[in-house]
């Protein structure tokens, strides 16, 4: 794989060619390369073309044009990118990873061990709204790992030359204006030139590329039926007839993901230290867990809190889950529970399903006791209440407070996917994603079915929300910490530091990687890839009057 150190290198000595369709849909790079005094003339025909194109009949409520700046420093951050070279000869397995249960153990005998299933029915899923074209790539890629091969599209396995790299960003930006301004046809084109080098099994900027060209792909597809009188997009029609990725599918990728990186263990481990420290000396201990998937992170705490010198505390766990018919939870519940009898540890364990909504969020509902040590878990959960009228979270977080809780845990991506306009989104996604796949890229190899699942089960997803859906649809509303500090500092609760920065950098030795950088920021801790910004974990407790 091209190193982008070289491809920066030579961008910083050589004239790189900007000439590509995105001048079309940019008047302010226009003005500010033609200027403005008699080059103006013409220009003319083209501000008018872009008028025309977006023009309030067929643009959407966002600014549809990227300026000259945005997309220099884009491409720039991009490309200014380290990336590792990694040998497919290098017999690297999970199996290294496996010595971090000494931090966050599983039982042998649960069902956290996933079975792994028949790779036509992992690759089964057709992604949300995808029709036609869509499928029949899915579908071939299906053909394609089940025989062992991927068809590259004709590129190299070594992966992009500089100039097809810089080719493949630029088209992306600029298919991304084009779907902003309904440009169906300049969409469609531009979507076909990405597919010659976009793929989902070469480097890391191959693929999500192509996992972007496909949340573009749906979203044009859904814009000739589902756009609103005032040009904002609607997916909700369409959403609910998708197959979606199977639960099965999702815990299996969740679990690949947490063996391979350190992204998901360090939310776990950082919500279980908050715990832990802000429960000592007392007797009594209550978790609420929002959005219970599994139950990955409580072996650990069940065992930090068996070995503590006052003694082991009695332990309540109330889960939160939208679907009730989920019997390997259950099994895997089953054996948390005999697991903490065997450590002197009596555990209880309930689940009421039904999501996080203010009427759940009631003393009596969740059963409170006197005396107990209240703790409100939420990983990855609190960004999907975040709406557009930005008044529901706020419902949520007062419900949380009223409750009174020892702390709140909030661990979330660090990121801002929740602007008001597509393309400032879009920018933030595609930088966002390609940090993490070039993370992947550094520790797993390009031929690797688990780093498929986890890219195309897992983050594909994610991508697909962002970029394709609107309204109520649109789930993946991430935000930054600042944003998180100040919507929880209004609703009434202040940052508990968190004191867990060695066990972490500790956790991260395991992780035979080097570009995994953690900072504290205001007591909220920050796990990013070679300085940008991943996942941060933080511990809120409510605010003296």
């Amino acid at each position: 794989m091209e190193d982008i150190n070289m491809w920066l290198s030579i961008c910083l000595n050589e004239s790189v060619n900007h000439d590509f369709a995105i001048r079309r849909f940019c008047p302010a790079r226009m003005d500010q390369e033609q200027g403005r005094g008699g080059e103006l003339q013409g220009q003319e025909s083209v501000l008018d073309e872009m008028i025309e194109l977006c023009s309030s009949d067929a643009a959407t409520n966002a600014p549809t044009c990227l300026a000259s700046s945005e997309v220099d420093e884009f491409v720039d951050s991009f490309i200014n990118m380290d990336q590792y070279q990694y040998d497919n000869e290098d017999q690297v397995s999970l199996e290294k990873h496996q010595s971090f249960d000494h931090f966050l153990v599983k039982d042998e005998g649960d069902t956290y061990a996933f079975s792994k299933k028949m790779m036509n029915d992992a690759l089964g899923y057709v992604a949300t709204a995808m029709e036609g074209e869509e499928s029949e790539i899915y579908e071939n890629i299906t053909i394609a790992m089940e025989e062992g091969e991927v068809e590259m599209h004709c590129v190299e396995e070594a992966g992009l030359g500089i100039d097809k790299g810089l080719d493949l960003v630029h088209m992306l930006l600029a298919c991304a204006e084009a779907v902003s301004c309904r440009d169906t046809q300049q969409a469609e084109l531009l979507l076909g030139k990405i597919s010659v080098l976009a793929t989902p099994s070469g480097d890391s900027l191959q693929r999500v590329s192509y996992f972007f060209a496909t949340g573009l792909k749906c979203r044009l597809s859904l814009l000739p039926h589902n756009v609103f009188a005032n040009g904002t997009l609607t997916t909700s029609t369409i959403a609910m007839n998708v197959p979606l990725i199977s639960r099965e599918d999702k815990l299996e990728a969740f679990q690949l993901l947490y063996q391979a990186t350190p992204y998901m263990a360090f939310g776990l481990m950082a919500s279980n230290e908050a715990i832990c420290q802000a429960s000592q000396g007392k007797s009594s201990i209550h978790i609420i867990d929002i959005g219970l998937e599994h139950t990955l992170q409580w072996p650990s705490l069940i065992r930090a809190l068996a070995s503590r010198p006052e003694g082991p505390p009695k332990l309540r766990i109330t889960g939160l889950i939208a679907n009730e018919d989920n019997p390997k939870l259950q099994i895997s519940i089953n054996v948390l529970v005999e697991e903490a009898r065997s450590l002197g540890i009596p555990l209880e364990f309930h689940i009421i399903s039904e999501p996080a909504t203010t009427s759940v969020l009631t003393k009596e509902k969740l059963n409170l006791r006197e005396g107990e040590a209240l703790f409100v878990n939420s990983i990855l959960q609190l960004h999907k209440y975040v709406k557009e009228s930005r008044s529901y979270l706020k419902t949520i977080l007062q419900s949380i407070k009223k409750l009174g809780p020892t702390a709140l845990i909030v661990v979330e991506q660090d990121t801002n996917h929740n602007g008001p306009f597509f393309l400032g989104r879009f920018l933030e996604s595609l930088h966002y994603y390609s940090a993490i796949f070039d993370s992947l890229e550094a520790s797993m190899p390009r031929k690797s079915k688990d780093r498929m699942k986890i890219e195309k089960l897992h983050f594909a997803e994610e991508i697909l929300n962002i970029v394709a859906y609107e309204g109520s649809d649109r789930m993946e509303r991430h935000e930054r910490v600042d944003q998180w500090r100040r919507k929880l500092g209004r609703t009434g609760f202040q940052v508990m530091p968190l004191k867990c920065t060695s066990q972490v950098r500790m956790m991260l030795s395991v992780y035979d990687c080097d570009g995994y950088t953690l900072s504290c920021e205001k007591g909220t801790l920050l796990l990013g890839w070679k300085g940008r910004p991943i996942m941060m974990a933080s511990a809120w407790k409510v605010a003296s009057l």
